[in-house]
């Protein structure tokens, strides 16, 4: 099964028009996203900020074709996710997007090397594991298993195992949340290589507004909604975030 996008590609890497997503019905019913009207460029840094049930891990997961919006329609590249099949949003996810979420999830009993090898036995043009592992400065580590690393290298090990599928977008939903803040400046440093390096869009959720000032783009969501979008001219270095 393939596709191609549209020859109405409007020249974003996504846009999205009207997007709603609820979930339950009656006294039960929530409206995670109220109506999102968005165009998101390729190559960026972007970092979606709100409070919990602001909406913005909701926005993050339908981007990525983890889930469907209840209303609305959602473009990849000119590609209207919304219309497509479950098997058609399987492989829109195997072949365009990595991700990196806030709890790490190594096989245990796996090196780094091999937790990064498992991927791209079923990736179309992966990367070495090798070079993915010496992109976020694991390479004297892929030997040790998870339970012989730090949170952050852990976290690391997740990073390069997204990016060895070599995606065009790299979605990271609380990648820090479980860390110290040194530690997370180091983490949020290999996503920044990451972004420069491969070119990949990084797209990350967090509550810490301090991000934002390493960001090409900022998202503020609150109450479903977008509050504001920042464009930021000169993101400083990760290490530089406090919080």
């Amino acid at each position: 099964m393939g596709f191609a996008p549209t020859s109405s590609d409007p020249g974003f890497l996504y846009r999205t028009e009207g997007l709603k997503r609820i979930y339950g019905e009656g006294a039960a019913r929530v409206e995670a996203l109220r109506g999102i009207d968005l165009e998101l460029p390729a190559g960026e840094l972007t970092v979606f900020l709100g409070p919990s049930g602001s909406g913005k891990s909701t926005f993050l997961n339908i981007l990525g074709g983890l889930d469907r919006a209840s209303e609305g329609r959602v473009w990849f590249r000119g590609l209207d996710l919304t219309a497509m099949t479950d098997d058609a949003l399987t492989l829109y996810r195997r072949r365009h997007v990595g991700f990196v979420f806030q709890f790490y999830n190594l096989m245990p009993s796996l090196t780094a090397r091999e937790n990064v090898e498992l991927v791209t036995e079923i990736a179309e043009a992966p990367m070495d594991p090798a070079d993915a592992l010496d992109m976020v400065g694991l390479s004297a580590r892929r030997d040790h298993f998870p339970s012989q690393l730090s949170g952050g290298e852990q976290q690391r090990v997740a990073i390069a195992r997204a990016l060895a599928r070599r995606p065009d977008v790299l979605f990271c939903d609380e990648p820090t949340g479980a860390l110290d803040s040194a530690t997370g400046r180091t983490v949020l440093r290999a996503l920044q290589d990451a972004n420069r390096s491969t070119g990949a869009s990084v797209m990350i959720v967090t509550h810490a507004a301090a991000t934002a000032a390493m960001a090409n783009r900022v998202i503020d969501f609150s109450d479903g909604r977008i509050r504001s979008v920042t464009v930021n001219q000169a993101p400083v270095s990760a290490e530089m975030i406090q919080w």
